[in-house]
């Protein structure tokens, strides 16, 4: 990487990258302590992550302003290894998870993303938005008017505030100003405290504490296998998303690399494995962060309001913190998806639809992505395996000419030997595949059967127009068997 092009990915946005860090380290928090309540863990082992993760990907990864850390998505893939053979496993799993994820970047697996189609983006980011939004609506049961009140306070003080300035990210100045009433007002209502316990202590390197043997590492492996392709998923549509929000572009395997390293180290230092978050990104990306420094920033001042500022944070309100996670859910969400819906193919729009409720319904963004790769893949291949079929009369020849047009393969090739004539009064037949091209072994097969009929009928059979690679197909499963 170039020396200029480091300084910039690093200070070319100094004062919008600290105060956008800040924003997110008291975001990070509660989703933190959240996420490792799922997992089934201590609330530090989702902040000692959340730590590491972010200080790692600042540096090794491939999308600079991108916020990784301990999430949701990974947190459930957890739950049966924690609750069967303890945390230790999960460290270890977590540094395989890392050691996949590295040998996936380095063998540019990331290339793959491009088979997940816009329809499938829009679905994962909607309903990214709808489950940010459903995760704080927990933080409202059991409260009374005044936690409605703040919220409401805080989501106006972050649309309103920018219209005075934006000096300084709103999403700040609201945990601020409604913190601020919180405790000089003595209200009684659910802090980051509530939360759980947290401990005034940094991390530590240690080695998992298990038996170095092939039954350890076949209890580990599916769950590590499963965690780097959720977590890759994950992290390279969010910085699909970021890179749209940004006007930027990213190293996808940089990232597929530095996500590994990242929870490689995670794993050493008692945290679980994160990847990519959109929520936080968004905030960061939303508060002006667009550099490593901010990344680096959320997880170097996350630890500090831990270690040094703990008595304080606990007494953020949950109020604030679900505030601000309703705005990015709002802002996240792709609304013109919705005024276009009837606009759009009814195939693309089924697939957007299909992902948000796949993915709303299961709270796993993988199969929702996975079901709507595949949705769409099955969509394609209806549109394109239409053929068809005409004919024509040469009579100075005696000869009938079929104009085959389309994609050949097996979707397409069940019926077409049934287009053609057989019974027919002639002494040839010529087919005519100038705009067909032949994909499979299915649609060699298919023209195979075809031939073999006319010549049960003592009619013979000329191809013509036959492309090279579709030639070169044909004489590689049997050689040639027909005149061209």
């Amino acid at each position: 990487m170039k020396i200029e092009q480091l300084k910039q990915e690093w200070f070319g946005n100094v004062k919008g990258d600290i105060l956008s860090g800040i924003v997110v380290a008291l975001a990070l928090i509660p989703e933190a302590i959240a996420f490792s309540i799922i997992a089934g863990v201590d609330p530090m082992v989702g902040l000692y992550a959340s730590f590491c993760i972010a200080i790692v990907i600042a540096f090794v990864g491939g999308r600079p302003g991108m916020i990784s850390a301990a999430t949701g998505a990974m947190a459930l893939l957890m739950v049966n290894l924690v609750a069967e053979h303890g945390l230790q496993y999960l460290l270890a799993a977590t540094i395989l998870t890392g050691i996949i994820q590295v040998v996936f970047g380095v063998c540019k697996l990331a290339k793959a993303m491009k088979f997940v189609p816009h329809s499938v983006m829009i679905g994962f980011v909607n309903a990214l938005a709808i489950l940010i939004f459903a995760a704080q609506l927990e933080h409202f049961v059991g409260e009374t008017w005044i936690m409605y009140a703040l919220v409401g306070l805080t989501l106006a003080i972050i649309y309103l505030f920018p219209r005075f300035t934006k000096a300084i990210p709103s999403t700040l100045v609201a945990i601020v100003v409604v913190t601020a009433i919180v405790i000089f007002g003595n209200v009684d209502i659910r802090t980051v405290g509530d939360m759980g316990a947290l401990t005034q202590q940094l991390p530590v390197f240690l080695i998992p504490s298990i038996p170095l043997t092939l039954e350890t590492l076949m209890i580990i492996f599916p769950y590590s296998l499963a965690l780097a392709i959720v977590g890759l998923l994950e992290s390279l549509l969010t910085a699909n998303i970021v890179d749209d929000m940004t006007d930027t572009e990213s190293d996808k395997n940089r990232e597929s690399r530095g996500q590994g390293i990242a929870n490689i180290v995670t794993g050493f230092f008692g945290g679980m494995a994160g990847c990519a978050m959109i929520g936080q990104s968004g905030i960061n990306v939303k508060s002006g962060g667009r550099g490593r420094l901010s990344t680096f920033v959320a997880g170097a001042f996350l630890m500090f309001l831990i270690v040094v500022l703990g008595d304080l944070v606990v007494q953020i309100p949950m109020a604030a913190l679900a505030g601000v996670m309703v705005m990015v859910s709002i802002s996240t969400f792709d609304w013109s998806s919705v005024r276009n819906i009837f606009k759009v193919p009814r195939t693309d729009a089924f697939v957007m639809v299909a992902t948000v409720i796949i993915v709303v319904v299961t709270n796993n963004l993988a199969l929702g992505v996975f079901a709507g790769v595949i949705l769409s893949a099955i969509f394609f291949v209806a549109k394109i395996s239409k053929v068809t079929v005409t004919d024509s009369l040469d009579k100075a020849g005696n000869k009938r000419i079929y104009h085959v047009v389309g994609q050949l393969f097996f979707a397409s090739v069940s019926d077409l030997p049934k287009r053609f004539n057989y019974e027919d009064a002639v002494e040839s037949v010529e087919i005519d595949l100038l705009n067909a091209h032949l994909w499979d072994d299915s649609a060699i097969a298919a023209l195979d059967k075809i031939e073999s009929k006319f010549k049960d009928a003592n009619i013979r059979v000329m191809y013509t127009g036959l492309n090279k690679e579709s030639m070169q197909l044909k004489n590689k499963i049997h050689g040639i068997s027909s005149e061209y």
